[in-house]
């Protein structure tokens, strides 16, 4: 029931640092209700980004960072794993330079949201960076079809698989972030409601006067677009190679099947062969043993028979090979 935060003032200076506050207590002293806390809620695994618009605050939730902004005062929410982090280090120095910054044209409010997109979006291009050389050199390493065969090694393929689920994360968390961007420039009233430093001194904005916060977000919407788009090319890329993989597979397993048939064609034509033997191998008088020409006839009519039944079989699998499926 209780929050952990940091406050910072209109100077940039921290008033507190890792504070309790009770969720009742807080919601009051800045005119929440409970279920806006929803989306700075510390014990939940995942959030979805979210930008939440009130009469006298803007809630940020945007990767590692939850934030709340006025026109005179941040508070940064305290996030399992991400106290001690680099991300969170450079935020906190970055929001506290341009809330000092006298020379700032931008309102209190969106220097400190500016602060927060700027690292979301670095947040985002590092990680894809981290992941882009791995991935391009292990597509690189796939992509000769004449030494495919090769590389195609059990490691290559879990690497394959772990990257092209890493890829598919990031993305997602991109494409999160870029919704919650579109989804307040798609409404004008929530944009003019953004100006909070006009709001405190008693200026109201009308619903389409909101041309400077729009271009501020529009421009981090097409960063994170962009990076979003990047990191598509690249699972496109691996969804090729994924194919090829799995045509070379094929093509193999097609070759044992054939090997495999064969070898069975071959046993059975010897099987036969032997047949003659066991059969007139047995203690039984057959007058075969005094005749000078019995044994080469019955060699070559076993030989024959197996050849026989080789020649047939062999046959009968081109045939079916031939067989398109439907």
């Amino acid at each position: 029931m209780k929050l952990r935060c940091t406050e910072f003032d209109k100077h940039g200076s921290v008033k507190i640092t890792a504070g309790e506050f009770l969720k009742s207590d807080f919601c009051q002293h800045h005119s929440l209700l409970p279920r806006d806390l929803r989306t700075i809620d510390t014990y939940s695994v995942y959030q979805k980004p979210t930008i939440l618009v009130r009469p006298q605050a803007i809630l940020v939730s945007i990767a590692h960072l939850k934030a709340l902004l006025k026109s005179d005062l941040v508070v940064l929410f305290d996030t399992f794993g991400s106290t001690d982090s680099y991300n969170q280090s450079v935020f906190i120095y970055d929001l506290e330079e341009r809330l000092k910054s006298s020379k700032e044209s931008l309102p209190f409010e969106f220097r400190a949201l500016e602060a927060i997109l700027i690292s979301a979006t670095s947040s985002l291009q590092s990680e894809l960076d981290v992941l882009e050389g791995p991935v391009n050199k292990l597509l690189g390493d796939l992509e000769d079809l004449a030494d495919i065969e090769e590389s195609m090694n059990g490691d290559k393929l879990r690497d394959l698989l772990k990257y092209s689920k890493k890829l598919a994360k990031f993305e997602q968390d991109a494409l999160s972030i870029r919704d919650a961007l579109e989804e307040v420039l798609d409404n004008d009233d929530d944009l003019a409601a953004m100006y909070l430093t006009d709001k405190s001194s008693g200026k109201q904005r009308a619903a389409h006067d909101h041309e400077e916060v729009e271009l501020l977000l529009e421009a981090y919407y097409k960063q994170t677009e962009e990076i979003a788009a990047k990191a598509s090319t690249l699972r496109q890329h691996m969804r090729s190679t994924e194919e090829i993989v799995q045509l070379i597979l094929d093509v193999s397993r097609n070759s044992l099947m054939w090997y495999d048939i064969r070898l069975t064609i071959f046993t059975l034509s010897a099987s036969i062969v032997g047949g003659y033997g066991a059969l007139l191998g047995m203690n039984l008088k057959n007058y075969f043993e005094d005749d000078p020409y019995a044994f080469g006839l019955v060699t070559g009519f076993a030989l024959l028979s197996g050849a026989g039944a080789f020649a047939v079989a062999l046959k009968k699998l081109r045939t079916l090979a031939k067989i398109k499926p439907y």
